[in-house]
C-alpha cells in the first residue's frame, strides 16, 4: 500500500525525524526525544504537523440539517467561527468516529469544516454524500484533505508564538474559537483547539503555503509519539485503538464522552443512545495506574485481585510529566470508582494497580 505524505514529509525527514505509518500515512513520529518533545509542549511549546488529519467541508441550504443529522452534538448552537467536539454514530449508537466541527465565518464558501480522524476521510465523504442523497438534502460535500496542511501550535507559549508569527491578535479568541488568519501571505483558519491538554491553536493553511508556515515558528518539532503520550495524560480517547466500531465498538457513555451527545435533536444513532442512557452501560472507560513497576501497554488484560480477567488496556504508558505507568481501558462498571485495586498483567506478570481519575495530571 502506499502511504498518503503529509507536504513537508521531506523537509521533516531532512531535519532527522523518524517516520511511522498513521492511517495510511506516513507520519513523523519523533524529531528529538518523546520525553523532550512531551516536556517543551508542557512547559513552552511544541509544533505538530497534523497534515494527516482529514478536512471536510459542507456548504449548501441544507449543510446545517445533514450536519445535526450526522453528528451527534447539537451544530445549531455554533456561532460564525466556533466549534465542538462531536461524535460520528451509526444506527446502533456505535462511535465510527470522533471529530471537531467547525461552522465557518459567513463570508467563507462553506458553511461547516470537519475534521475526521487519519484515514477516514474517504468513508466519511462517502457517508456524508450518501445520507445527503438518501435523505434528498442540498448540501455539497467536499473532500478537501489533500489541499491543506495542519499543524497544532501547543503549550503555554503558543499564544504569544501563534500571534507573534501572523501579527494578528489571536490571544482573545476564546477555547473552541477560531477565525482565518494570515501567515507568510496566506489565509489559515486557526481555531483555539488542541490534543495536549495545554493552551494552543490549529490552523488548517493551504498546502502550498506548508513550508513557509511551519519556518514561522521557532519553536520544538514534536512527532505523533509526542503527541501520544500528552493525551494519554489527559485521557483523550484516540480513535483505532481506545474505540474501533469493528474490533471495539463502543458508545459514547461507556467511552466517556456522553456530554458530546444532545439527545434533543435528531441524529443516526440517537434511539440507541436513549436506550443506553436509560439502561445504564456494563462498563466504563477509566484510567489505571500501576503501583508496581511496569509500563502498560494496548492489549495488556486487566483482572480483578483473583487474577480473573474483566477488561483490557486499550492505551498505556510511562508518563513523561508524573514518572508513572498510566493507562487507559474498560472496564465493569463495578470496578471503575476511582481508587479500585486491579491488577494488570504486564508481559506475563500480574502488577498491582488502581482506578484513577483522569485526566491524570490533576489527580
Amino acid at each position: 500500500m502506499t502511504l498518503r505524505k503529509p507536504p513537508l514529509r521531506d523537509v521533516h525527514d531532512a531535519a532527522g525525524a523518524t517516520f511511522t505509518e498513521f492511517g495510511g500515512w506516513d507520519m513523523p513520529v519523533e524529531f528529538d526525544s518523546i520525553k523532550a518533545e512531551h516536556r517543551a509542549v508542557r512547559e513552552e511549546a511544541g509544533i505538530f504537523d497534523v497534515s494527516h488529519m482529514g478536512q471536510i467541508e459542507v456548504s449548501g441550504p441544507d449543510a446545517e440539517r445533514l450536519m445535526q443529522r450526522l453528528t451527534s452534538n447539537d451544530v445549531t448552537e455554533l456561532g460564525r467561527g466556533d466549534s465542538h467536539y462531536s461524535m460520528i454514530l451509526d444506527e446502533e449508537g456505535t462511535i465510527l468516529d470522533d471529530t471537531v466541527v467547525y461552522r465557518l465565518p459567513e463570508d467563507d464558501d462553506a458553511e461547516f469544516l470537519f475534521v475526521p480522524n487519519a484515514g477516514h476521510d474517504e468513508q466519511m465523504h462517502r457517508r456524508w454524500t450518501d445520507r445527503r442523497d438518501e435523505w434528498d438534502l442540498d448540501a455539497t460535500v467536499e473532500n478537501v484533505t489533500d489541499e491543506y496542511a495542519m499543524y497544532a501550535v501547543q503549550g503555554p507559549e503558543a499564544p504569544d508564538l501563534v500571534t507573534g508569527a501572523t501579527g494578528d491578535s489571536l490571544s482573545d479568541l476564546s477555547k473552541f474559537e477560531g477565525k482565518y488568519a494570515e501567515f507568510a501571505g496566506a489565509d489559515c483558519w486557526t481555531a483555539r483547539t488542541g490534543y495536549t491538554g495545554e493552551d494552543g491553536f490549529e490552523l488548517i493553511l493551504p498546502a502550498g503555503s506548508a513550508e513557509a508556515v511551519w519556518d514561522l515558528f521557532d519553536c520544538q518539532p514534536c512527532g505523533l509519539g509526542a503527541r501520544d503520550t500528552l493525551r494519554m495524560e489527559m485521557g483523550f480517547l484516540l480513535s483505532g485503538q481506545d474505540f474501533d466500531a469493528e474490533d471495539d465498538p463502543r458508545n459514547p457513555y461507556e467511552a466517556g464522552v456522553g456530554w458530546t451527545v444532545n439527545l434533543d435533536t435528531e441524529f443516526v444513532g440517537r434511539d440507541a443512545l436513549e436506550q443506553a442512557k436509560e439502561e445504564g452501560t456494563d462498563e466504563k472507560f477509566v484510567g489505571i495506574k500501576l503501583v508496581d513497576r511496569g509500563v502498560p501497554r494496548h492489549g495488556y488484560d486487566v483482572t480483578d485481585t483473583d487474577d480473573h480477567v474483566i477488561g483490557e488496556v486499550t492505551s498505556g504508558t510511562m508518563s513523561p510529566t508524573l514518572g508513572e505507568p498510566i493507562a487507559l481501558g474498560y472496564v465493569p462498571t463495578d470496578y471503575a470508582d476511582p481508587g479500585t485495586v486491579v491488577r494488570v498483567v504486564v508481559r506475563g506478570q500480574s502488577k498491582k494497580a488502581k482506578i484513577a481519575n483522569v485526566p491524570f495530571l490533576s489527580d
